[in-house]
C-alpha cells in the first residue's frame, strides 16, 4: 500500500535542490514508511538516517552524518545526494545545526537534497520556523482517507466511520477493547505526553487531556468554552482551553472550527465546533460498541458527521482552504468551506433524521456561495470520503 503523497515526496527529492523537505502529520501515520518506499524508487544515492535511539544532547550526530554524505559524494565522483534524517527533533537545537549544514553545502554548491521527518508535528514547526525560515517546504501527510484503509484492510463504509484511519491499528478491530486501548495508550498518550507536555508549558495537563476527552467526545458539536469549563473540575479559564485547544489541533488530534460570518471578529469569538482529526479518537471515548452504533440511528448519524469534517479537515492543510461551520439562531449549516473567495456549504444527514431549514436560509443570506447534500437524497457518504473536497468548487 502506498499513500497518494508518495508521489509528490518523490518529485520533490528528484527536482534540482532548492529547500528543505520536510514532511509532517501526526503520529502514526505513515511518513517514515512511505519515505522508505519512495528511496526504493529513486535513482539518486541516498541515505536514511534516524535519530532514534541517539542521546538528546549528541548535538554532533546530525553534523557527523552530513559530513560523513560529503565523503562519499568526494569518494565516489557523485554529483548529487539525498539525505533523509527521521525523529530529527530529538536532537537538541536541531534546527540551527540543520540550518548550518545547508547554509554550508549552500555556499559551496554541493548538491545535497534533504528530507527531514518527526513523529513530533508541533515540536518540528517550532523549529522551521524559528531558525529555517525560507529554506523549508512543507508536505502535509494527513490521517489514513476511507479510500486508503478499503485498499489496504478491505474495510467497508460503516468500520471506517467507527474505527477511524489508524493502519497501525487496523489488526485489533475484531477484539474492540484491545483496539481501545491500543489507541488510548499508543497513539494518543503518546502524542499528548511526547508532543505537548515534553515540549510546551502547559500548566494544568489534566486540564488537557479532560478538554481532548470532551472535545473528542463531542466532535461535530458546538460547546462553548464556559460550558466545557462547567463540565470540569480542574477548571482554567477559556483563554487556557483555547491555546490547549491549539496545541491539540497542532499535533492532529483535535481541532476547533470557528463560526463562519464574514466577520473576522466575529469568527474569532464564535464558540468552536470540535472536530477529531481521526473518527478513532471520538469513538474511544464511547461506551458504545460498533455493534450498538451502527444501529442507532441518532449516534450512527453524528459518528457519518464527524468522519465527513475528519476527511475536510484533513484535507484542509493540504489544499490551503478555510474550514468553518455556520449557525444562525436554531439553523445550522455543518460546514462552510472557503477558498479563493469561493465559498461551498455543506449539509451533511449521515441519518434519516431530518434537520432544520439552515442550508436554505444560508443559500439567501450568501447567494454567491455553492450548497451541496452530502447524504440521504445527496451525494452518498461513502462516495464524499474518497473525494477531495476541493473538487467541489
Amino acid at each position: 500500500m502506498q499513500r497518494a503523497e508518495i508521489q509528490l515526496v518523490k518529485t520533490r527529492a528528484e527536482e534540482p535542490r532548492r529547500f528543505i523537505q520536510v514532511l509532517v502529520g501526526a503520529r502514526q501515520v505513515g511518513k517514515t514508511t512511505m519515505t522508505l518506499q519512495m528511496l526504493e524508487t529513486v535513482s539518486i544515492a541516498h541515505s536514511y538516517q534516524t535519530a532514534d535511539g541517539i542521546e538528546e544532547s549528541n548535538t554532533s550526530w546530525v553534523s557527523q552524518t552530513w559530513e560523513s554524505v560529503r565523503m562519499q559524494m568526494k569518494a565516489r565522483g557523485i554529483s548529487e545526494y539525498l539525505l533523509v534524517l527521521d525523529e530529527i527533533q530529538k536532537i537538541n537545537n536541531w534546527s540551527e545545526i540543520i540550518k548550518r549544514e545547508w547554509d554550508f553545502d549552500t555556499r559551496n554548491k554541493l548538491n545535497i537534497k534533504v528530507i527531514l521527518l518527526g513523529s513530533s508535528r508541533l515540536l518540528l514547526q517550532k523549529g522551521l520556523t524559528e531558525s529555517l525560515a525560507g529554506r523549508f517546504e512543507i508536505i502535509h501527510v494527513p490521517h489514513w482517507s476511507f479510500a486508503e484503509m478499503q485498499s489496504a484492510f478491505g474495510w467497508n463504509f460503516q468500520q471506517y466511520v467507527y474505527f477511524g484511519g489508524y493502519p497501525g491499528a487496523a489488526e485489533f478491530i475484531d477484539n474492540e477493547k484491545r483496539w481501545k486501548d491500543y489507541v488510548r495508550n499508543s497513539l494518543v498518550e503518546t502524542s499528548i505526553s511526547k508532543d505537548i507536555l515534553m515540549l510546551t508549558r502547559v500548566d494544568k495537563p489534566a486540564l488537557l487531556r479532560r478538554l481532548f476527552e470532551l472535545g473528542a467526545l463531542h466532535s461535530g458539536q458546538i460547546l462553548s468554552f464556559n460550558k466545557i469549563l462547567g463540565q470540569l473540575q480542574d477548571a482554567g479559564n477559556t483563554t487556557t482551553l483555547s491555546g490547549y485547544l491549539t496545541l491539540l489541533n497542532d499535533c492532529g488530534l483535535l481541532g476547533g472550527l470557528e463560526k463562519y460570518s464574514g466577520s473576522v471578529v466575529m469568527q474569532r469569538s464564535s464558540s468552536p465546533k470540535f472536530q477529531v482529526y481521526n473518527n478513532a479518537l471520538l469513538t474511544t471515548q464511547m461506551h458504545e460498541s460498533y455493534e450498538k452504533a451502527i444501529v442507532t440511528p441518532d449516534l450512527w448519524g453524528r459518528l457519518v458527521e464527524s468522519s465527513i469534517g475528519a476527511h475536510l479537515i484533513n484535507h484542509r492543510m493540504k489544499e490551503n482552504y478555510k474550514l468553518f461551520y455556520w449557525r444562525d439562531n436554531n439553523n445550522e449549516v455543518d460546514f462552510v468551506l472557503e477558498q479563493g473567495g469561493k465559498v461551498l456549504a455543506l449539509e451533511v444527514k449521515g441519518s434519516f433524521t431530518q434537520k432544520n431549514a439552515g442550508m436554505s436560509i444560508f443559500a439567501k443570506k450568501f447567494p454567491d456561495a455553492k450548497v451541496l447534500l452530502v447524504g440521504n437524497s445527496g451525494i452518498p457518504c461513502e462516495d464524499f470520503l474518497k473525494i477531495n473536497p476541493v473538487d467541489f468548487f
